[in-house]
């Protein structure tokens, strides 16, 4: 039986944005998480990262090779320096992300008012318009994350609170609904864990009976993410292989 991607994570391999921002900085959409953790492998290029968090304001030099990652909460916004921006994303929570786990950084009215938010984060249902929205999702989430910046840097992170409350608030309808995907992900992955160590305690592995190689197809088309162009994988549709 397929138990799922080791430790109910999801993958993805991220080509940053090029676009220019009204800053004059090239990069994706500043956004935060409200329940997953994520990490990045750079693959490619020259970036940075500006979070916003606990520690205030910072900007993380990305070069080849680098790894790093953040917990929820934290707002993040990548920056291709050199254009060429490549990352291998790694999410907790697999499922989570894709259901709406992400919250902007748009400006406060856009965050206080859920209909106003939905019509701003969403993408048409043509693909051949998505780039120009996605384009417009991003700057009017830079909008947002520079005054937020400019109060953070000032005042400290205690700036913090109004959007993370007004994040939480966005995503509380759906909290249930993503109590299920993680009973069946990373829960249930802990779970089997567990019940693996118990039966290694007494000297039995019947589980070692079931080792299997597992794959999954790369989707066909490239995704118009947060933050770049993603290329995912199917977990979903995962198969065995041997």
């Amino acid at each position: 039986m397929n138990a799922g991607f080791p430790g109910a994570t999801a993958v993805s391999h991220l080509r940053v944005y090029d676009w220019p921002a009204a800053d004059g900085l090239r990069g994706g959409s500043p956004h935060l998480h409200t329940v997953s953790a994520e990490g990045y492998v750079v693959l490619g290029g020259e970036g940075e990262l500006e979070t916003l968090g606990s520690h205030g304001y910072a900007r993380t030099e990305l070069r080849h090779g680098t790894l790093l990652w953040f917990t929820p909460g934290t707002v993040h916004r990548l920056v291709n320096v050199s254009g060429d921006l490549e990352i291998l994303v790694v999410m907790q929570n697999a499922g989570l992300p894709e259901a709406g786990d992400a919250v902007l950084t748009f400006p406060a009215d856009v965050l206080a008012d859920p209909g106003r938010y939905a019509e701003a984060v969403a993408l048409p249902a043509t693909a051949a318009d998505h780039a120009a929205a996605a384009r417009r999702r991003r700057d009017l989430a830079v909008e947002g994350y520079l005054e937020l910046r400019e109060r953070v840097v000032k005042d400290g992170p205690e700036q913090l609170r109004p959007l993370h409350e007004a994040a939480a608030r966005l995503v509380a309808p759906r909290a249930e609904d993503w109590r299920g995907l993680w009973r069946r992900g990373a829960a249930a992955q802990a779970e089997r864990t567990g019940a693996r160590l118990d039966a290694l305690a007494q000297g039995h592995a019947p589980h070692l009976a079931e080792a299997a190689l597992t794959t999954a197809e790369q989707a066909p088309a490239l995704r118009y993410g947060m933050c770049g162009r993603l290329q995912v994988w199917d977990l979903e549709g995962a198969r065995m292989i041997r």
